[in-house]
């Protein structure tokens, strides 16, 4: 149970990295692309209403505990999701766009960029699923995030990092509704 709360606040920290940058909607600019802050409001304040059973298994280096909730704060679940937001000023020409019918596939064109990468499926104008992968890599630190969400069935997220003097760590964070 430790090792749960000790990856749950670690997950905390990183998400929140973003939380004192004002909103874009706040410097009166206009999106550029899919809006993941929205879409992750939307969906909490849904299933906060609809306040699912959710078997949420949280995996460590190899060892896993697995519990079965009801009442989950959707803001800190979805907070690596919406922490990748690439909606900032700044990168409004750093994402290619490929736009399917049924499908949005934004990739990073420059490699400094966290995020690289997120592809969101719809089907009649609604989001079926939504993939993140995150990279960071420097001298110290290596971290990868593959962050998957189903609506309505799972979310996912997994979590690689190595650090040069400490080694490294596998996360996998897995909520079944």
């Amino acid at each position: 149970m430790q090792r749960y709360i000790l990856f749950t606040c670690g997950l905390l920290l990183l998400g929140s990295g973003y939380a004192c940058k004002p909103e874009i909607k706040e410097t009166g600019a206009t999106l550029k692309y899919f809006d993941l802050k929205e879409f992750f409001k939307t969906d909490s304040a849904r299933l906060v209403k609809l306040n699912p059973f959710v078997k949420k298994t949280v995996t460590h280096n190899g060892q896993s505990e697995t519990k079965t909730l009801k009442t989950l704060n959707w803001g800190q679940e979805f907070g690596l999701f919406t922490s990748s937001d690439i909606n900032k000023p700044a990168w409004k020409d750093s994402y290619a766009v490929q736009e399917n019918a049924d499908s949005l596939l934004y990739k990073a064109k420059f490699p400094e960029l966290k995020t690289r990468e997120i592809i969101i499926h719809k089907s009649n104008g609604k989001v079926t699923s939504v993939y993140i992968l995150n990279n960071v890599h420097n001298l110290l630190y290596n971290s990868t995030e593959k962050l998957f969400y189903q609506p309505g069935k799972y979310y996912l997220i997994e979590k690689n990092q190595k650090v040069k003097v400490m080694g490294g760590n596998n996360y996998l964070v897995k909520g079944e509704f």
